[in-house]
């Protein structure tokens, strides 16, 4: 008992002296984003789809030499662009990669009361490439793996503020699998107002395929999507946001234009168009962050930090 109660106090104290460090230094900002799972089980294979946001320095903005501007918290946001990424749209408290409607139609609330306009993959690319103009306050809406959810419950939300965004859906699971799309639910997020994009044909970590069988997987998936939508796919998120050189090679040779990573940083001009950043949404985020979030480039991790590590406290006391 007295060893248990030495364990918490040393707990108590570390938790303190991360809410002291926060404190003293507000500007602190973490490179990199806890890893999160969500185990999914899917006709003729099981796994589990990560989340764990990447720190690769490579992909960092680098210097740009256009003209700078500033948000109201007076931060240079010249040419960066916040690219959201979320995953499932339903209610489930203990997953951090589900948020639930509720939460989603408050951050889509804010999002329209502050006069944010929501970019399609078109508009983003003519803006990265061709410099074409687009509103001064931007966001880009993705979201992963393709759900049955982003139907039920992400397709009302967004039309009842009028935006528009994106789903990334692995192909595999198209028509054959409960929780996933059906072709004629994309169809119809297709024509409307979510684009319907490629997020592989299984959800296959990228690096660790053979060349070979990185541009199978990316074109079977284009060809796929191509074929049943009857438009021209251009468009990837990396699963698990993993790739090296011949993934970005592979890619180019598959077709697609542009790229995502699961990076937790804003998307900039002088990204690499396939080594763009995002910005992930966790289910336990509460609005303010949210706000950070796609108001500041720089956002801080702090406060999801602490919500993980009292989460872990009160389970050890329990």
């Amino acid at each position: 008992m007295i060893k248990k109660f030495g364990i918490l106090c040393l707990i108590l104290s570390s938790f303190l002296f991360l809410i002291a460090c926060s404190t003293n230094n507000k500007s602190y900002s973490l490179k990199k984003e806890s890893s999160n799972s969500i185990s999914k089980t899917t006709k003729g294979y099981s796994k589990t789809v990560q989340s764990g946001l990447s720190n690769d320095k490579s992909l960092n903005n680098t210097t740009n030499n256009s003209t700078t501007t500033f948000n109201n918290n007076g931060i240079d946001t010249s040419d960066n662009i916040p690219v959201l990424m979320y995953h499932s749209i339903r209610l489930k408290k203990d997953n951090p990669l589900m948020v639930s409607p509720k939460k989603l139609d408050e951050q889509m609330k804010y999002l329209k009361d502050n006069g944010y306009y929501t970019l399609s993959l078109d508009e983003l690319y003519d803006y990265f490439s061709k410099g074409k103009a687009i509103p001064k306050k931007c966001v880009v809406l993705t979201f992963d793996d393709g759900y049955v959810d982003n139907y039920t419950n992400l397709y009302p939300i967004l039309k009842k503020y009028r935006f528009k965004g994106t789903i990334f859906v692995i192909t595999g699971t198209i028509d054959n699998e409960k929780p996933f799309l059906t072709s004629s639910q994309l169809k119809e997020l297709d024509s409307t107002c979510l684009d319907i994009q490629s997020h592989t044909v299984a959800h296959e970590n990228l690096p660790k395929l053979s060349y070979r069988n990185q541009v199978k997987t990316l074109k079977n998936s284009k060809n796929f999507l191509e074929k049943k939508l009857n438009k021209k796919v251009r468009y990837l998120a990396y699963p698990y946001g993993k790739f090296n050189k011949s993934t970005i090679k592979a890619a180019e040779e598959a077709g697609y234009l542009m790229a995502f990573t699961t990076t937790g940083k804003w998307s900039n001009k002088s990204n690499n168009l396939f080594r763009l950043n995002r910005v992930y949404i966790n289910g336990f985020f509460d609005l303010n962050t949210f706000i950070e979030r796609v108001t500041n480039p720089d956002y801080s991790d702090r406060n999801n930090i602490f919500k993980v590590f009292w989460g872990q406290f009160t389970n050890f006391i329990i």
